[in-house]
């Protein structure tokens, strides 16, 4: 469903990461130990085009995880999941293993 949706400019569709409120035990986890705004992207623009017109690309892939600012973006609601729409300058960084 969320490949009907090209971003456009230099926006970022990401579906964000909820993390577990609990261990694989049964331990609930307190709400600060898990809390890290993070999400997948799950598609991007080209780019957006300088003054001179070359084509400046995004910096993040689909696929990646990417860490996102507390607010921001615009929520988009695509069959029964939930998306965020950022521009490519307001990801803060990527996250690797």
């Amino acid at each position: 469903m969320a490949k009907r949706l090209v971003p456009l400019l230099n926006r970022v569709l990401v579906e964000k990461i909820i993390s577990p409120s609990k261990t694989n035990a049964g331990i609930l986890l307190p709400e600060k130990s898990t809390k890290l705004n993070s999400g997948k992207v799950v598609a991007v623009d080209h780019g957006v085009r300088d003054k001179e017109g070359k084509l400046i690309p995004v910096t993040v892939k689909e696929g990646d995880t990417v860490l996102l600012p507390d607010y921001g973006g615009t929520e988009v609601k695509l069959g029964d999941k939930e998306y965020h729409l950022y521009r490519d300058e307001d990801i803060l960084g990527t996250l690797h293993d």
